[in-house]
């Protein structure tokens, strides 16, 4: 018996796989900043797709082409992503270390401000 999927659940795929790949070429392409809420995002659309898929059992290869195609297309997202996850790591990182640095100035500036209202 051949299974088809449901144009709801292939759209869906269709429209993470549009997201992500546009979120992907962005960091590839523009070297955009890698933020806290982009990792969020990119999570999210990764959870939500692993519990649909998780969800409802995926068709044998070849009883829905279209599906096919968008799962093989998820697939190739997903190990972009984890080729990139290294160098994401890396600026999350220095953002955090820039975010340190600017704290801790902030910190100095408030300790100044305080100690010369003291002084006045």
């Amino acid at each position: 018996m051949m299974t088809i999927q449901s144009p709801s659940r292939s759209a869906n795929l269709r429209d993470t796989n549009r997201r992500l790949g546009s979120w992907l070429q962005s960091m590839v392409s523009q070297q955009m900043l890698v933020t806290p809420d982009l990792m969020g995002a990119l999570l999210s659309e990764l959870l939500r797709v692993g519990s649909e898929l998780r969800a409802k059992p995926v068709p044998a290869k070849g009883a829905d082409p279209a599906w096919d195609e968008e799962l093989e297309a998820y697939r190739n997202h997903v190990e972009r992503l984890r080729a990139l996850l290294p160098s994401i790591h890396s600026q999350l990182l220095a953002e955090r270390a820039r975010l340190e640095t600017q704290q801790s100035r902030v910190r100095a500036a408030a300790a100044w401000a305080h100690a010369s209202r003291q002084t006045l």
